[in-house]
C-alpha cells in the first residue's frame, strides 16, 4: 500500500536514487539560478544576446542599488508589509472562531455551513474577476489597500477554517467537557482552553497564508494600480519599459521580493513543520 522505503530497496534503485537526486535539485532551483544570475548582469548583456554566459562585468551593487534606491521598490515592499499582515491576522482570527465553532457546536446545519465554506474553495478566481472588481469600485475600494486586505481575507477564510475546524476535531474533547462541567463560560473555554492548543496549527496556517498573500499577483494586477496601493508582485512590472523591459533590475527586484517569505518559513519553520505533522501519529 505505501512505498518500499529507500533504506530497504534494492542496491541498484539506491544508487539511481542518489544519482537523480541531485539533478533533480539543479533543475528544480534552475529558474531561482538564472533570475539570480540575471540579477548581477550589466543592462548591455541583454541588449547583447548573453542571457545565459557567465556577466561581462558584475553588477550587484549597482542593480540592488537601483532597486532600492532609484525606483519605488520600498514603497511597493511596504504596500505589501501593510496588505499580507492585516491579512494573517483576519483570518487566523476569523478562522479560529469559525473553526471553534464548527468543531465543537453540533447543530443541524453544521455539515452544510461547513460544506459552504468549503464550496467557496473551489470557485476559480478568475470567475470572479469581473464582479469583484465591479464591487471594489462600488464601495470605493479599487486601487486602496483596505479593499485587498478586505477581499483577501473573504477568499482565504474558507480554506483556514477548513484546516482550524478539523484541527480542533482532532483535540481531545474530554477537556471542553471537563471545563463545562466546571461551569467556565464558552468564550473561556475557547480562550484558555482550545486556543493554546492551536498554537502550532496557527503558526502554519499564519505560514501558509503569509506566503500566498504575499506571491498574489491576479489581485494586486485587478484591484490596484499605482505604486499608492499595489504590492511588490506586481510592482515588479514596473520595470517594464516602453519598447524593452529592464530585465536585470526585474531580476534584482523578484529576488528582493522573495526573501520575506523564505525568511517567514525559516523562522517558523519548527512551529510550521509541528502544526503540519501534530496528530499524524498516535
Amino acid at each position: 500500500m505505501f512505498p518500499t522505503p529507500i533504506e530497504k530497496s534494492p542496491r541498484s534503485w539506491q544508487l539511481t536514487y542518489q544519482a537523480l537526486l541531485p539533478v533533480a535539485l539543479v533543475m528544480w532551483l534552475l529558474p531561482l539560478i538564472a533570475v539570480a544570475l540575471f540579477s548581477i548582469k550589466p543592462d548591455a548583456d541583454f541588449t547583447t544576446g548573453n542571457y545565459w554566459g557567465l556577466p561581462s562585468s558584475f553588477n550587484f551593487v549597482e542593480n540592488y542599488g537601483k532597486v532600492f534606491f532609484a525606483s519605488d521598490m520600498p514603497r511597493y515592499l511596504l504596500n505589501s508589509v501593510f496588505i499580507t499582515v492585516p491579512t494573517v491576522v483576519g483570518c487566523v482570527i476569523l478562522s479560529s472562531m469559525t473553526g471553534f465553532a464548527l468543531g465543537v457546536y453540533k447543530f443541524k446545519a453544521n455539515l452544510w455551513v461547513f460544506f459552504m465554506f468549503v464550496a467557496g474553495n473551489f470557485v476559480p478566481f478568475q470567475i470572479l474577476m469581473v464582479p469583484v472588481r465591479d464591487l471594489t469600485l462600488d464601495l470605493g475600494l479599487y486601487n486602496t489597500k483596505t479593499g485587498l486586505v478586505l477581499f483577501h481575507i473573504a477568499f482565504q477564510t474558507g480554506f483556514c477554517t477548513l484546516f482550524m475546524r478539523n484541527f480542533i476535531r482532532a483535540l481531545p474533547f474530554d477537556l471542553i467537557e471537563v471545563a463545562r462541567v466546571e461551569g467556565v463560560a464558552e468564550w473561556r473555554i475557547f480562550w484558555y482552553v482550545v486556543l493554546p492548543l492551536m498554537k502550532p496549527a496557527l503558526a502554519a496556517m499564519a505560514v501558509l497564508i503569509f506566503t500566498f498573500i504575499w506571491n498574489d499577483f491576479f489581485w494586486a494586477i485587478v484591484l490596484t494600480q499605482g505604486a499608492e496601493s499595489q504590492p511588490v508582485t506586481a510592482g515588479i512590472t514596473s520595470f517594464n519599459a516602453q519598447y524593452r523591459a529592464a530585465y536585470h533590475l526585474m531580476s534584482a527586484g523578484s529576488i528582493v521580493a522573495a526573501l520575506p517569505p523564505v525568511a517567514m518559513f525559516f523562522l517558523m519553520q519548527k512551529h510550521f513543520i509541528a502544526g503540519l505533522t501534530l496528530g499524524a501519529v498516535k
